[in-house]
């Protein structure tokens, strides 16, 4: 099967048929190729999960038209409604509410398009009194006292990100804490932020995610990211021995 056939069947599977009479269909031919045939074509993931990746990445660039069509996508593969919402809630700690309920409108849209309930199941298992303990009881086994350690005389810091990012995310069903940490390691390379990422390169590896799936990851986002905050992060994943 030669580039263009194998580009059309992936494309038909996420998306449908081919449009016709694109303004511009050399450069869509390239992309298709590229994206479809060769990026597809690399890796480990799981179709699933290469579209949570995806999604991951737009949502972070936040290029809506495009992640529209990739949500549609994921559920055209079979991905979960919460599945897809769970990889853009969990974004709010590293993107900011206002562009993470930007990335949740366009999904919602999407959603009611395809006949989806709203809202979806609530997801959350913690409460107010107990999220800071059990956020902890997860940041604590992967990441330890970095944080704390390291705003030690700005205490609140670290207790906001206890509570918040792992007290209100990471406890969340929906997603598994491996699913959770690579799509965060995506989200962290759409941001071009190193330093950031290299802790998180730690924390797959803690929570049993291969150096192989993290470089899968990353390939999926260069047609997204480009290959400038790809390489920084591959870059991060070569030192792994």
């Amino acid at each position: 099967m030669n580039r263009f056939e194998k580009s059309k069947e992936v494309y038909n599977q996420l998306f449908g048929q081919l449009p016709k009479n694109e303004n511009d269909p050399e450069f869509m031919d390239i992309l298709r190729k590229f994206i479809f045939c060769d990026i597809f074509s690399e890796g480990n993931l799981e179709e699933g999960t290469r579209e949570l990746v995806t999604i991951t990445a737009l949502s972070v660039l936040q290029s809506l038209p495009q992640l529209k069509a990739h949500i549609g996508a994921g559920l055209n593969i079979g991905l979960l409604p919460v599945e897809i919402r769970e990889s853009i809630y969990q974004l709010a700690p590293f993107i900011g509410f206002p562009r993470a309920l930007n990335a949740i409108s366009a999904m919602n849209e999407v959603f009611e398009q395809k006949g989806i309930k709203l809202p979806l199941q609530n997801m959350g298992t913690t409460t107010d009194d107990n999220r800071f303990e059990k956020g902890l009881e997860i940041q604590y086994p992967i990441y330890g006292d970095e944080i704390k350690n390291r705003y030690s005389d700005m205490q609140e810091v670290p207790k906001f990100l206890t509570e918040f990012g792992f007290g209100d995310f990471y406890t969340r069903k929906g997603l598994d804490i491996q699913t959770r940490e690579l799509l965060i390691l995506v989200a962290l390379t759409a941001l071009c932020q190193t330093g950031p990422a290299k802790s998180h390169i730690e924390g797959n590896l803690k929570v049993g995610n291969k150096k192989e799936t993290m470089v899968s990851a990353i390939i999926q986002c260069i047609p997204y990211l480009g290959f400038t905050p790809c390489f920084a992060i591959l870059n991060l994943l070569n030192e792994i021995k």
